[in-house]
Order: C-alpha cells, then structure tokens, then sequence
C-alpha cells in the first residue's frame, strides 16, 4: 500500500493534486498577507512572506516534475 502511494506522487495526477493543494494554499497567506497589513503586524508579514517563497518553490519543483514526466505543454509550455 505505502509503495501504491508512493507511485501515486510521482504520477503525473499526483503532481497535478499537490499543485492544486499547493495553489489552495496561496489563497490561504494572501488572506494572511492582507490581514497583516492591515493590522500592521510585521511579523506576520514576514511569516506570509517566508510562506510565499515557499509556495514558488514548491510550484517551481511541481513544474520541474511535469516536465520530468514528459507533460511539457502543462503551466508555463
């Protein structure tokens, strides 16, 4: 079963899966970004920040993994 799973993420559905659960999330430190200015909270900035480098990252690594499987007309061509 853990090998199942395992192949799963290396699919090309899972990467699609975790890209949208991934996408999901920016919507979350947007929310967070916006709260924090307003409230003029730095720190929260900072942590919305240091979040939405690691959504770009994580989608770079995703696109990296498309064009790994052979999807290359996916995202960005």
């Amino acid at each position: 079963m853990a090998k199942k799973a395992k192949n799963f993420k290396k699919s090309k559905t899972g990467v699609y899966v975790s890209a949208a659960s991934t996408a999901f999330g920016a919507i979350s430190v947007a929310k967070q970004a916006r709260m924090a200015k307003n409230d003029n909270d730095t720190l929260r900035l900072i942590d919305a920040a240091v979040s939405a480098a690691a959504i770009v990252t994580g989608l770079a690594i995703l696109y990296r993994e498309l064009k790994r499987l052979g999807d290359d007309d996916v995202l960005l061509g």
